[in-house]
């Protein structure tokens, strides 16, 4: 918006030629990041009495860990914080032509209604399950579909009429499957090594990053700060992919794929990283507020959709490793009760505690041990990831 108003005023009178620092991305980017962050600072105290106020304390689980119980009541949905700020700054800052924020938008803010719907059902019904797992999965799945139906036509194109375009001769062609280079899947540390996906494995693949994350980051989500700072860490490092990948002299440099538009997302990211240091603020240990799944739903989404973007699926997956790590500990938990209590009659456990973050708690480690050496795995699987921009 403000860069719209900027570009307004320049035409008016050469004495606002000043307002042409608005057209550069990285200006925006700063100024999102600021904007996001005094919004946070400024507003999370009020945020914070106001869900005190509606009594949304966050209900803690029979079986969970006993160290916690003094955490119930804690006010929850403080996720809402973060949206408000990412939605504001980044509304103001990037441009409104621009269709890749906007369907990042979308998905981050829909996958947040999913879980400001599970946070209400467990505050409201007193059930710390909230949401039906097969309600919960089929909005989640909708949404995500949705988004890699519209992501198949729209990587390698600079307008949402081409899409359309592209849209009406995939159906007409019979559902082809096949799909612009721009579109393979790269395999980060090799120069030249992707793979066709086609429409359909475009889809699945989208589908699956989108909803996979959000999960994930929603798993993880279970001690102070624990969730907020990976996000953060994750989140600004896909700033620097899209910004590369929205460059034509960077993105030919660095043999990467030119997405017309994509470094628009540096808006966004920069955005999400200012609110979610400010979050930070009030859910360090201990917590004066939790992010809820509005928060830790919409997070994980809008890092899937971003990655998805700027075609970095794989180098989400290793910087992201610590939500992978907690995602894939419950699966594997959950799968192998069930299998041995089939088999033996009774379940047994891989983990003393599921997620991850309670099995280390279980054997030991302090709350803010767990916290800051996830931190740092996820800084080290950061630069691991960033390496790649080089490393090919």
């Amino acid at each position: 918006m403000l860069l719209s108003l900027a570009q307004w005023l320049q035409t008016l009178s050469p004495e606002f030629g000043f307002f042409r620092v608005f057209q550069y991305l990285t200006f925006r980017a700063v100024m999102a990041a600021l904007t996001a962050l005094l919004i946070g600072l400024a507003f999370g105290p009020w945020v914070i009495r106001r869900l005190a106020a509606l009594k949304i304390g966050q209900p803690i689980r029979g079986y969970g860990m006993e160290t916690h119980i003094a955490k119930s009541g804690t006010p929850t949905m403080g996720g809402v914080l973060i949206l408000i700020g990412i939605g504001v700054s980044t509304l103001l800052w990037f441009d409104w032509s621009n269709r890749f924020v906007w369907i990042v938008l979308l998905v981050t803010l829909g996958f947040g209604a999913i879980g400001w719907v599970d946070d209400w059902r467990k505050v409201v019904d007193k059930n710390p399950e909230g949401m039906r797992s097969r309600e919960k999965y089929f909005w989640q799945s909708l949404i995500g579909l949705v988004a890699a139906l519209y992501l198949a036509f729209s990587v390698s194109e600079t307008s949402n009429l081409r899409v359309l375009e592209l849209f009406i001769r995939w159906v007409q062609s019979g559902f082809s499957n096949d799909l612009p280079p721009s579109a393979d899947l790269i395999v980060p540390f090799f120069k030249s090594i992707s793979y066709p996906l086609g429409v359909y494995g475009f889809i699945i693949l989208t589908y699956l990053v989108i909803v996979g994350s959000s999960n994930a980051v929603n798993l993880t989500d279970g001690l102070d700060g624990l969730a907020i700072m990976p996000v953060v860490m994750v989140g600004s490092a896909l700033g620097v992919f899209a910004y590369v990948s929205g460059s034509a002299v960077y993105s030919r440099y660095l043999l990467f794929p030119f997405i017309p538009g994509a470094g628009e997302l540096l808006v966004f990211c920069s955005a999400m990283a200012g609110s979610g240091l400010a979050f930070l603020w009030f859910n360090t240990h201990p917590a004066q507020v939790f992010m809820g799944d509005v928060g830790a739903l919409a997070l994980g989404g809008a890092l899937g959709t971003l990655a998805v973007i700027t075609r970095q699926e794989i180098v989400l997956a290793i910087m992201g490793g610590v939500f992978v790590v907690e995602a894939l500990s419950v699966m594997m938990q959950v799968s192998w009760f069930k299998f041995t209590k089939a088999r033996f009659g009774k379940g047994r456990r891989i983990l003393k505690m599921a997620p991850l973050h309670h099995h280390f708690e279980k054997s030991g480690w302090t709350e803010t041990q767990v916290v800051v050496r996830f931190w740092i795995i996820t800084m080290l699987l950061c630069l691991i990831g960033l390496a790649s921009l080089k490393l090919r």
